[in-house]
């Protein structure tokens, strides 16, 4: 009997077509997967919401409180010169409550490259959390000590959480994941700064925080995630390529890798430390003119300014600027005009949530690329149709579903890659190095694309895409045609792919020599 039951079960097996017996197995393995790296997506977690989502919530949160903050400083400046503030002066100080965040990040991105190599990635974010809870204190405290000085100051060090968080966020997570999980993970940074938009989009509307009484309990909001993450990083190890390869602990990196990954069988992510240690035996971590100076990286530079850092030059900002133009013209009351950039904001979300499925599969390449193209593509017929908003009732509403849709390519591919391709260009010496040069771009043309656009747009109106679309097509090409693809390799694996452009008149035994520069 039970012999016919084996024979029943065999052929009951045989009959089930092959491709259901793959997904089922595909399924127990992502179940696997899932459950065998449960503490490095919680890690992920406590990362993201003390790193990345601190940029999002930052950018957008200060739209609705504007007003009222505005009305402040004017309060404060009659209760100690018995003068009201002039507007010209309100509108300085008001600038420069927004400007200083830029100048803050900046500041953060450059200490990126010190902090997080002497006192290591853990140690470094403690240390940032903490900053973030001074800057939530001032904020509160404003009203009550009646000084907008305190708010400037607060919003400095929001900036230099920010900076700092950003890179020691995208650093720690690159050097906790396997490759076959580092695209994935190291895109959930784009993820939590989407959901950080959207939080302070939706905590900022009138019904909840965005009022005169609440608006200090508002901007002081960033402290309870500076929290969140302090109290939980407590309990995870450091990462576990710094103290392999930066600090020589073997075993502590075993550990924490264990730790993390809940697997026995090492021996492929300990070789390949173990070869980039050997890479780089005796060499001190590189400085910013290391890294600009050395031929060696070279081209994983250029990769890093171009598409990357760059970003902020394929006109999404642009885009955010002229959304509210264009729902006006389209006939969207001013009081709905919040709820709309909510839906953008969860636009960018739900595609940049979607770019972290694919990633892995399309590869970083084709993504970044091909994105930046139809960016360029789109955004050429959305200068045309500006260009004719007069003439037809109808274009209007074509406007709105052509900046809909630069925000879907812009999720699906150059947000998400732009944040996980850095971490992989790099070996462990150079990192952090890239890293200050990576957010000084990024924080450097944030400030002044801030302070100048609104002057562009002035002088040439919807013509200022042509800016952008340049540089989107400039950034495909190069992605395209140049960068090596980074999918599903190892860090050493991909830094000999970069080898063969940076030494294209050289022999391959130049590897090991010339990056230990």
């Amino acid at each position: 009997m039970a012999h016919m039951q084996q024979v029943f079960l065999q052929h009951s097996c045989a009959l089930i077509p092959a491709s259901i017996q793959g997904t089922s197995t595909k399924m127990k393995g992502s179940l696997k997967g899932l459950v065998q790296y449960w503490r490095l997506y919680l890690l992920t977690l406590v990362l993201g919401i003390g790193g990345s989502f601190q940029y999002g919530i930052q950018v957008s949160i200060l739209a609705s409180p504007a007003e009222h903050i505005q009305s402040f400083v004017n309060k404060t400046w009659l209760g100690r010169y018995e003068v009201p503030v002039k507007d010209a002066t309100n509108m300085l100080i008001w600038s420069f409550i927004v400007a200083v965040f830029s100048l803050g990040g900046w500041i953060g991105a450059i200490h990126s490259g010190s902090l997080p190599v002497r006192h290591g990635r853990k140690k470094a974010l403690l240390f940032n959390n903490v900053v973030a809870m001074v800057a939530a204190l001032l904020m509160l405290f404003s009203r009550m000590a009646q000084s907008f000085e305190m708010i400037l100051l607060g919003r400095f060090l929001y900036g230099y959480n920010v900076g700092l968080g950003l890179s020691v966020h995208l650093m720690y997570l690159g050097e906790c994941s396997p490759k076959k999980l580092r695209g994935f993970l190291t895109l959930t940074s784009s993820i939590f700064i989407a959901l950080g938009k959207v939080s302070g989009q939706i905590i900022g509307i009138k019904e909840l925080m965005g009022t005169d009484d609440m608006w200090p309990y508002l901007l002081a909001v960033s402290g309870i995630p500076a929290i969140l993450q302090f109290v939980a990083l407590l309990y995870f190890p450091e990462a576990p390529r710094y103290l392999y390869i930066d600090k020589g602990d073997i075993e502590g990196s075993k550990k924490a890798l264990h730790w993390l990954w809940q697997e026995d069988d090492l021996k492929l992510e300990l070789d390949d430390m173990n070869k980039e240690r050997d890479n780089t035996q005796d060499e001190k971590a590189k400085t910013v003119m290391d890294v600009l100076r050395s031929r060696c990286v070279r081209w994983q530079l250029l990769a890093l300014a171009i598409p990357c850092a760059g970003v902020q030059f394929c006109g999404i900002n642009a885009l955010y600027f002229y959304a509210f133009d264009i729902f006006r013209e389209s006939g969207v009351a001013g009081d709905k005009m919040h709820y709309l950039s909510i839906g953008i904001g969860a636009t960018e979300l739900v595609t940049i949530t979607l770019c972290s499925l694919m990633i892995d599969r399309a590869g970083r390449k084709k993504l970044m690329g091909y994105g930046y193209l139809l960016m360029g593509f789109t955004m050429c017929i959305l200068i045309v149709m500006l260009s004719i908003k007069n003439l037809y009732s109808w274009v209007p509403y074509v406007n709105i579903g052509l900046i809909f849709l630069v925000i879907c390519i812009y999720g699906l591919g150059p947000s998400g890659v732009s944040m996980a391709l850095p971490a992989d260009l790099f070996l462990q010496a150079w990192r952090p190095s890239a890293y200050v040069i990576s957010g000084t771009i990024n924080w450097l043309s944030l400030f002044f694309i801030g302070m100048l656009f609104p002057y562009v747009v002035d002088g040439i109106g919807q013509f200022c895409f042509l800016i952008f679309v340049a540089y989107c097509i400039f950034s495909a090409a190069f992605m395209l045609y140049f960068v090596p693809e980074t999918k599903g390799k190892t860090m050493v694996e991909i830094t000999e792919d970069f080898h063969r452009l940076n030494f294209k008149d050289r022999g391959s035994d130049t590897f090991v020599s010339e990056t230990k520069f």
